[in-house]
């Protein structure tokens, strides 16, 4: 059940440089998160503007239940810090089912300096137990962009920043066509933009470059969706 939801925010768990300036999207952008059709949590996205600066809020709440009974938990809560099209600033954590993730992000000149830390249970053929932190630091190249739902811009790159493991997630993405998507209220009109490589998975942005709806399989063979709320 967990390889699914590790692979969550990695695809999604995806601009021109307006989008990072103005304010395309509205305040506060709601998903619920659908598996096999069944509602299994939500995904938030926040939007402030603070002087030149854009402050992006993610949080993404997931519960599993198997008869009844909570089977799985994920929490993943992510600040991005935005001037233009740059990020200046990432910080996030996730929770996934007890393994801890952080990761963090600075601009440093024409680069980012990703640091990543990964902890909590984990059970494997040589262990099984508490793993002692293991941290990592490398810097990626300044126009490195995160795997934020949001970003437009992600359809044009080859090398993702994946925000809950904090490491480079090459991906191809490719233009499928126009479909119609429906929200929780109304149809949309928008491209699809399939992805490979590291990462695979649908994404579908309307005509103004906003995130409408996003799917994939997962690993166990369920489909996984998220559906824009208006």
């Amino acid at each position: 059940m967990s390889r699914w939801l590790a692979l969550l925010f990695a695809f999604f768990a995806i601009g021109t440089a307006a989008l990072a300036a103005d304010h395309s999207y509205p305040p506060v952008v709601t998903f619920a998160i659908y598996r096999n059709g069944e509602n299994v949590g939500r995904h938030v996205i926040t939007f402030e503007k603070k002087g030149d600066s854009q402050v992006v809020t993610i949080d993404t709440d997931i519960t599993v239940r198997t008869l009844g009974v909570v089977a799985y938990r994920y929490a993943h809560h992510a600040n991005e810090v935005w001037v233009g099209d740059q990020l200046q600033s990432l910080q996030a954590k996730t929770d996934d089912n007890g393994r801890k993730y952080t990761v963090s992000a600075q601009r440093v000149g024409a680069n980012l300096k990703v640091e990543h830390t990964t902890s909590g249970p984990v059970a494997t053929a040589a262990y099984d137990g508490f793993q002692v932190p293991d941290i990592s630091r490398e810097m990626l190249p300044g126009a490195t962009l995160p795997t934020s739902q949001w970003n437009f811009r992600q359809v044009k790159q080859t090398t993702l920043l994946n925000t809950q493991f904090g490491t480079p997630a090459r991906v191809t993405v490719t233009p499928a066509g126009r479909e119609t998507v429906r929200t929780s209220t109304r149809s949309v009109e928008a491209t699809r933009y399939n992805y490979t490589g590291d990462l695979h998975g649908n994404q579908w942005f309307d005509d103004h470059g906003r995130w409408v709806r996003g799917a994939f399989v997962a690993f166990d063979g369920s489909i996984v969706e998220y559906i824009l709320q208006e």
